[in-house]
């Protein structure tokens, strides 16, 4: 489980064979083989430390999912360690588990914020809401507008500097995860696609 708070931006140092290097530093600190780190917002498994790199293994589901296999050795990547119990959580709860991918639709200024407008797919779109949480590369994000088939949110300066967007332009591909809560929200209001249902929930203690 993540937050979406972005800890810090590394690069990839080679990739290929469904296997990525990347260079870090603070992502490091207290990481061991096995851990999990979120890679623009998709959860990956350390398989080998070296002295300031890490490497993972990108599954073809991954791959097809997501934009990881387009990422090129020197490209920025955007890098969370899961989240420790009893930590803040300053984003919302991301899985790290990509739903699928968008499109930069237009970035446009506004006061002292860019606002980004992004394409998303239907089985996406059907989770955002004005106001509700959407990860864009990992990143936790406020909607503050949606349409048919796109919505926008506003970069602040810290987020802009911070994570790889300020580099994303027009026509770039972006990971998307949507709200766990609206996904299981849906299921709850249809039972019959689905064995999770209000009284599984109370007979199991979670309601």
């Amino acid at each position: 489980m993540f937050t979406g708070i972005v800890e810090e931006v590394g690069r990839v140092k080679s990739g290929g064979r469904g296997r990525l290097t990347i260079s870090a530093r603070k992502v490091l600190e207290g990481t061991k083989l096995g851990d999990s780190i979120a890679v623009n917002g998709a959860c990956l498994t350390v398989v080998e430390m070296t002295d300031g790199a890490f490497s993972i293994e990108v599954m073809p589901e991954t791959e097809r999912r997501t934009s990881l296999g387009s990422l090129r050795p020197g490209d920025p990547v955007n890098l969370e360690r899961a989240l420790a119990v009893g930590a803040r959580l300053g984003g919302h709860f991301v899985q790290g588990h990509v739903d699928g991918t968008g499109k930069v639709l237009s970035l446009a200024p506004e006061g002292s914020a860019v606002l980004m407008r992004v394409s998303a797919p239907p089985p996406v779109m059907r989770y955002i809401v004005e106001k509700g949480f959407i990860a864009v590369e990992g990143i936790s994000l406020t909607v503050v507008h949606r349409d048919a088939d796109s919505f926008t949110v506003s970069l602040v300066g810290f987020t802009r500097e911070h994570t790889t967007l300020s580099a994303k332009r027009s026509g770039d591909p972006v990971n998307l995860e949507a709200d766990i809560i609206a996904k299981y929200v849906e299921q709850l209001a249809n039972p019959g696609k689905s064995g999770l249902t209000a009284e599984f929930l109370r007979e199991h203690g979670f309601a």
